[in-house]
């Protein structure tokens, strides 16, 4: 569900892409087309948001984005490795500069010791420039923050994707 900080989040979001001239794609598992939906609030975002996957069973990740079935299957889909397969593969499936891309557990079940509820790994790629991957460890604080948090943290991703340029 979009609030209010993150609708004004993506407003800001949507001015800094169009003045720097770039389009982003989202590639998305835990947070279902959050990040889509809060970047389509936005009057006017058709001229930066070019598209949205929705990867949420690990087939779509591979169908839609060519993430190796054999990298989800020794990694896990929630991983460092997949979250910069996604990026990149979004990135090379859309005309856009620069792909967010989300994958993580938002509970409430799902988690383990390894992997526990509100591990969220992002990974942002621009072309022509290496992709950056972050892990978030947001905690057990329920599966709406665990998705809000992951949409705030793949803005600020974004946003070093445009204000680095050696990024």
């Amino acid at each position: 569900m979009l609030n209010a900080v993150m609708i004004k989040d993506a407003v800001r979001l949507v001015g800094e892409l169009r003045a720097a001239d770039l389009k982003v794609a989202s590639a998305e598992s835990c947070t279902g087309g959050l990040i889509a939906a809060a970047f389509t609030s936005v009057a006017g975002s058709s001229e930066v948001f070019e598209r949205g996957f929705v990867t949420y069973s690990n087939e779509a990740k591979s169908e839609l984005l060519g993430v190796s079935p054999a990298l989800i299957a020794t990694q896990g889909a929630v991983s460092r490795d997949v979250a910069r397969a996604m990026a990149l593969g979004g990135l090379d499936h859309a005309h856009a500069d620069i792909c967010v891309a989300v994958t993580g557990i938002a509970g409430p079940g799902g988690g383990s010791a390894t992997k526990p509820v509100g591990l969220v790994y992002l990974a942002a790629a621009r072309r022509n420039r290496e992709c950056i991957v972050e892990e978030k460890r947001f905690g057990d604080v329920g599966r709406n923050q665990v998705r809000e948090l992951t949409v705030a943290a793949a803005f600020d991703l974004v946003r070093g994707m445009i204000a680095d340029p050696d990024a």
